[in-house]
């Protein structure tokens, strides 16, 4: 149990006298609160003049600053000047509504801080937050430790660059400290950024959690900060909240004290003040939930926090029991003692990411922390274990050493992805993780980043200023392909090579800031002393990776050993307007290996190259990029394909699985890129009727997903279900043996995976006896829900049930939605309600999508999204975004990590000039509209004139091809 620090009696009623002594005036800041969020709202009122004094701040939408910035406060960047020590801070969230439903919270806060440069300027960071007016002023300063405070001339909130604005009548003096204090109300909303409100209901009755989600720039939105993540402090942390309810927070928590403000009974809690960290890191809640925790006694506390009811059901008891091994993992992995006395790790009904690091309180969707065995699938089951990895790989990684500005968000983000995977590893070794990393992470964002409006993984200060570009980099190219890069690092310096430099690279930097050369710095010392010898340095070939966009297709001929690298673009004719220091090439680790000898390392450092070791003899074939450890695409000779493809059609286990996986996911996109057949590519899938992993099944499927897209809606579509049909049919009666006929569950991890694909595939298909037993199983469940549909097979079901249904099936899927007290089961059932065929149920499913009552703010884009990905749903999503857009853009827009995603989801399928128009017409509509979704709509743009052009190369001979294979089967 974590060690406990008590507080003392003389603080306490210290405490309590100026929480009462406070209560006049937040209860007057509340009423303000009211009246300008209603003023506000009618008519949006401008930034306050500097040269007035205003009392109250604004809520309304930012105005845009000017285009050179003239003033310091119109910058988006603090300056130097001032550095935070400490915090002190305290909240009360008020869990019922003051007047007309809204929900409010007060407070005040003290920072101290200490003059870098001399100043007459405080700028420190505030949004959408009312302050006390301090004899005309926002503020109030004063020195410390026998320093002078200087007279406040003018405060102010600069709206647009979302600043509290001190102007002084003389100059802080360097090396000085003082203290801001500053008195506060804001509102609790359900926006899910800053400290907001989260709902739920339980036994009929609506419960209200406060809770927080700071990254990354919403501190904020909680008190005045200086919101950077190098304005690192210590913060101590007070909460005032009602008798019946719990708080929480970073350090662990002094004996709450019973007070009363106003005739109200409450309590106050404070904590233990924090390590040093940056305020995205901070959080707090204040909710009525239980927790299951770790024995007494225990070097570090684990607790398990969500509503009670998931506590008493046992949902919390996978994340309990792996938490600990996970966090010992890595204090190996790291060679660094866990920093803290306790994780808590609390599960929100409403939250807008999959989890967030909070340091000492890591806060999760529920999805990505609860487990129920009885209803949960072993894909639940994995995300649970892999996202509880990224968080406590963070807790080193991003957050005892960060990165001192967002534009290298990679390096924290990509890094806590890729050992994500080792920690699941270790926590379930049977899963084979390691691998999954390719299906998961790297096939998928090499489709992002062949794209010519892609980015470097590290961008240039400069270009990273405004929130919505900070939001906008947490995207697939930052998770993703910073995990494959660090990953193929990883691999080709040693495994305990690149542990030994993040251990000295943490060692030196605890509780600072550092840059990626920082790191590279110390992976080169652990490769020196190692004695590894590489063709350059760590930074220089690493460099390369992240400082241009995209990655090389490496060309290998094996008649004569020629090897070759040039940029991939999924598109070749598009455009590529971002200029590279390096010209577009890469030093490239190439792992290969000649008709199943032992695998060698050849680099790439040029343009093109020979190695005569490749040239094959006769009967010989050749595979590279071994278990894809490089983040790069492989071409041959059409000799060597021809090669691989016999040798598949024959032998097909010689090739380890993820290469399996590999040449389909190479072929399919090289033909994208016209640079192999089409036809050779679909060839690559002729194989399967025998195969029965997981890998390469799931990469065809994924790749020919993308033929659905584009053909469904045309008479390729016919053949192309019925060769997939043939195809898929085997592994449908497989699988129906291996479970005893669908009476048991696959022992393997992948294996389950594998059998929903076979239902999935083979029922979409019109397999023989699929849509009955889908069906059947729902109409089983409909008649009597205790009997159970299995866990892993729930999704497959649901949506081809409800698909082949009608009203009636959707409505009782929506009536077991509105009443699911489990997370994961809630996802499953709103997945589904998208899969039906009935254009007035999309309709009424996509009105529900902005009625927070019926889909979660969290939700509402994934659930237009699903609906999009059905080819009935498409158009009427579409619609529905364009008719909807002002409203959708406020409300669940701007910041949100999810947007992006919307505009990808919904234009996915566009292939035609009509489409492609109608996106221009949009972008024009809503130019300077769309926030963190601008770069997803410049990729929607390209990616639909892609499209077009790969649907007019190849419509008539993938009909052809397929309408050959399925006529060739019948004969």
């Amino acid at each position: 149990m974590g060690k406990k620090v008590y507080i003392s009696k003389a603080v306490t009623v210290t405490c309590v006298v100026a929480a009462i002594g406070a209560v006049a005036t937040i209860i007057a800041l509340s009423v303000v609160y009211a009246q300008e969020k209603s003023k506000n709202e009618a008519t949006p009122p401008s930034t306050a003049n500097p040269n007035t004094t205003s009392t109250t701040s604004t809520t309304s939408t930012p105005s845009t600053t000017p285009s050179t910035p003239k003033e310091p406060w119109d910058h988006y960047r603090l300056p130097d000047s001032l550095a935070p020590i400490s915090y002190n801070v305290t909240l009360w969230p008020r869990l019922k509504p003051i007047a007309d439903g809204l929900y409010i919270f007060s407070g005040h806060s003290a920072v101290v801080f200490r003059c870098v440069k001399e100043t007459d300027l405080i700028l420190i960071h505030s949004n959408k937050l009312n302050f006390t007016n301090f004899e005309g002023h926002f503020a109030r300063l004063r020195g410390l430790n026998g320093a002078a405070a200087p007279i406040l001339k003018k405060t102010w909130l600069e709206v647009p660059t979302q600043y509290l604005v001190v102007q002084l009548n003389s100059k802080l003096q360097a090396s000085s400290t003082y203290e801001l204090f500053t008195e506060f109300v804001g509102e609790l909303a359900d926006d899910l950024g800053g400290f907001y409100r989260s709902e739920y209901m339980e036994d009929g009755v609506k419960k209200v959690v406060a809770t927080t989600q700071m990254q990354p720039t919403d501190a904020r939105k909680a008190f005045p900060c200086f919101d950077e993540p190098a304005m690192k402090a210590v913060f101590h942390m007070t909460l005032i909240h009602p008798r019946d309810t719990v708080a929480l927070s970073n350090g662990m928590d002094y004996d709450p004290v019973n007070i009363t403000i106003d005739g109200q009974n409450l309590i106050q809690t404070s904590f233990e003040p924090t390590e040093i960290m940056s305020t995205y890191l901070l959080a707090f809640v204040v909710c009525d939930f239980t927790f299951i925790g770790s024995e007494l006694g225990e070097k570090v506390l684990i607790r398990i926090w969500a509503r009670r009811k998931a506590i008493e059901e046992g949902q919390g008891n996978y994340a309990l029991e792996k938490t600990g091994p996970i966090l010992a993992f890595f204090e190996n992995y790291y060679n660094s003692s866990y920093p803290l006395t306790k994780s808590d790790q609390i599960a929100l009904p409403d939250f807008s990411a999959g989890a967030m690091e909070n340091w000492g309180l890591i806060t999760y969707r529920e999805t990505a922390l609860l487990y129920n065995p009885g209803v949960s699938s072993n894909g639940d089951k994995e995300w649970v274990a892999t996202v509880i990895s990224h968080e406590l790989a963070h807790m080193w990684f991003g957050n005892l050493v960060t990165t001192r500005w967002w534009n290298d968000l990679w390096l924290n983000e990509g890094f806590a992805t890729y050992v994500s995977y080792l920690g699941a590893h270790y926590a379930e070794p049977t899963w084979n993780m390691k691998d999954l990393i390719v299906l998961n992470e790297i096939t998928g964002v090499m489709a992002v980043d062949a794209l010519a409006s892609s980015h470097p993984l590290s961008s240039k200060e400069e270009d990273i200023l405004k929130p919505e570009q900070i939001s906008a980099l947490f995207d697939s190219i930052t998770y993703s392909k910073g995990a494959a890069v660090l990953r193929m690092l990883s691999e080709f310096i040693t495994e305990t090579v690149f542990s030994k430099g993040l251990h000295t690279y943490l060692e030196e930097f605890k509780y600072k800031n550092t840059q990626y050369t920082d790191l590279w710095k110390h992976l080169q010392m652990a490769v020196d002393k190692a004695g590894i010898v590489l063709p350059h340095s760590v930074e220089v070939i690493m460099n390369r990776w992240i400082l241009q966009m995209g990655f090389p297709v490496v060309t290998i001929n094996t008649q004569n050993g020629r090897i070759t690298q040039k940029h991939f673009l999924l598109d070749p004719d598009s455009v590529v307007d971002r200029p590279s220091p390096f010209n577009y090439e890469w030093f490239v680790p190439v792992t290969w290996i000649k008709t199943g000898t032992a695998a060698k390392l050849y680099w790439l450092v040029n343009k093109e190259d020979t190695n005569i070791e490749m040239a094959l003899g006769t009967g010989e074939w050749l595979v590279a990029n071994i278990d894809m450890k490089g983040f790069f695409r492989v071409n041959y000779d059409l000799e060597n394909w021809e090669r691989l493809l016999a040798q598949l059609d024959t032998q097909h286990k010689d090739i380890p699985v993820i290469n399996r996986a590999q040449i389909i996911d190479d072929a399919f996109n090289l033909a994208r890129a016209k640079m192999v057949d089409t036809t050779l590519a679909l060839r690559t899938t002729k194989f399967l009727h025998k195969e029965v992993e997981y890998m390469p099944w799931e990469t065809a499927s994924s790749n020919l997903d993308y033929f659905f897209l584009m053909f469904d809606r045309s008479e390729v579509y016919g053949p192309m279900q019925a060769y997939i049909k043939k195809q898929v049919t085997p592994l449908f009666n497989y699988f129906k043996d291996l479970t005893l006929n669908w009476t048991s569950i696959p022992d393997k991890h992948t294996d389950q995976y594998n059998q929903v694909n076979a239902i999935s595939m083979a029922c979409s298909t019109g397999v023989e006896g699929c849509k009955e037993l889908t069906t059947g199983w729902f109409t089983e469940f409909m008649n009597n829900s205790s009997k159970s549909i299995s866990a892993n097979l729930k999704s497959t079901v649901y949506c081809s049930a409800i698909a082949q249904g009608g009203v009636k099936e959707w409505d009782f899927a929506w009536s077991m939605y509105k009443n699911a007290t489990i997370a994961s089961e809630a996802d499953k059932l709103m997945y589904a309600l998208s899969c039906t065929k009935q254009t007035w149920l999309l309709n009424r499913y996509l009105e529900y999508c902005l009625d927070p009552e019926k889909i979660r703010k969290q939700d509402a884009t994934f659930t237009i999204v699903y609906i999009a990905n059905n080819p009935i749903g498409q158009p009427l999503a579409w619609d529905f975004i364009r008719s909807k857009w002002d409203y959708i853009f406020n409300n669940y827009g701007g910041g949100s990590f999810n947007f992006g995603r919307l505009i990808d989801g919904v234009t996915e399928r566009f292939s035609t000039e009509f489409e492609y128009k109608q996106l221009l017409q949009f972008k024009e509509d809503h130019a300077g509209q769309f926030g963190s979704a601008t770069t997803a709509l410049e990729q929607a743009l390209e990616r639909t004139k892609a499209n077009m052009n790969w649907v007019t190369m190849n419509k008539k001979q993938v009909f052809e091809w397929f309408t050959n294979e399925v006529s060739f089967s019948t004969i």
